[in-house]
């Protein structure tokens, strides 16, 4: 008595290469942005109304001049009540904005750009195409292509 294989006939797999996930696939591309000359006060609205975190502040020709969060609008709002003034209402986003700001590849490996908020502890990065904002990617967004890829395609 041996043993029995109950298989049948296997058919050569192919291994199929596996595409590449990319940041442009993810990214969010209606984003909400704000321009230099806004009031902070509108700013927080828009925020708390979108239940956003932060967003890209673009000139008029959609070229990304910064980034404005949720930090910057609580650092305006603890700086007034310290010296005990109002809101001021002709604080703007330029005065308030982070300039210094880091942008990604859309066509950057989602987990590239998984490992790239790792070390840069942003909670967003703006995407540029020929200098033109055209969409963010934020952790979220990266939370959602990994739960939407299949256990066998993590590469």
């Amino acid at each position: 008595m041996g043993i029995k294989n109950f298989q049948g006939k296997r058919s050569s797999s192919v291994k199929k290469e596996i595409e590449p996930i990319l940041v442009s696939d993810y990214m969010t591309k209606n984003l909400i942005t704000f321009s230099k000359n806004q009031s902070l006060e509108e700013v927080i609205e828009t925020l708390v109304k979108n239940k956003i975190s932060g967003g890209p502040v673009v000139n008029e020709h959609d070229e990304l001049i910064g980034i404005i969060s949720e930090g910057d609008c609580i650092k305006h709002v603890s700086e007034s009540r310290y010296y005990n003034l109002p809101v001021d209402k002709d604080n703007t986003v330029e005065k308030a904005m982070a300039k210094e700001v880091e942008t990604i590849d859309g066509n950057m490996n989602i987990f590239d750009a998984a490992n790239q908020f790792l070390k840069s502890k942003r909670r967003r990065f703006p995407i540029l195409e020929n200098g033109k904002l055209v969409g963010q990617i934020s952790q979220k967004d990266i939370l959602k292509a990994a739960l939407t890829m299949k256990g066998n395609s993590w590469k």
